[in-house]
């Protein structure tokens, strides 16, 4: 197991709902020998709630730090820094529950924690051997919430709108924006950036040759 955890990287990546995230690990991921990352997304850990009613669990600011299970995910990461493997948790956001399924997760050279306040806690943060913050105009944001909330959520223009001014901008604006001056390395345009990202890659690679 102590051989195992010297050859772990655990890069962190935060960023604002919209911002290209996903797009920034999927080319990390699309960079790295085959199987070599394994990703933990934030939002699989949302509390389980299933001792609430329907009503009370749609009425959690899931844009909110104490939405999540801090201390699962960090249990999770840990173990797979030690070589264990996981079982990681599901979310709908339908249902706004924590699923009775769960994901196998093996642990790899390069473990990925993606989601919006992922430098928001500081025993995660350091946890982490690269931190990156996706930085995107706010406005790009709300178009891109518009179009996957529609998509996949079933929700209609108005209430996306109307979610991002009450929650998800003042939320963004309190807790998200705040954890850029933790990260070592800033993404500007998002996932974009197709530059930023190439350049990220190339020195997640330099990282994997200094510890294999």
């Amino acid at each position: 197991m102590e051989n195992f955890q010297e050859k772990v990287t655990i890069i962190g990546i935060a960023g604002g709902t919209g911002s290209g995230k996903s797009t920034v690990v999927k080319r990390i991921v699309e960079t790295l020998p085959p199987h070599y990352v394994a990703v933990v997304p934030l939002d699989s850990y949302y509390n389980d709630t299933s001792s609430m009613t329907e009503e009370e669990r749609h009425a959690i600011n899931f844009d909110h730090p104490d939405a999540f299970d801090w201390k699962l995910l960090i249990q999770q990461v840990n173990d797979l820094r030690n070589g264990i493997a996981i079982e990681q948790p599901t979310y709908s956001y339908l249902q706004c529950n924590r699923l009775p399924e769960t994901i196998h997760v093996e642990p790899k050279p390069v473990i990925i924690i993606e989601g919006i306040m992922t430098l928001l806690n500081k025993k995660l943060r350091e946890m982490m051997d690269l931190k990156i913050y996706v930085d995107c105009d706010s406005d790009e944001r709300l178009i891109r919430n518009i179009q996957r909330d529609i998509m996949d959520r079933g929700r209609t223009v108005s209430m996306v709108v109307d979610r991002y001014l009450k929650v998800l901008k003042p939320m963004h604006e309190q807790f998200i924006e705040p954890t850029k001056r933790y990260a070592d390395l800033i993404i500007p345009q998002g996932g974009e950036n197709v530059r930023g990202i190439a350049i990220l890659c190339k020195y997640i690679e330099g990282l994997m040759s200094a510890v294999v």
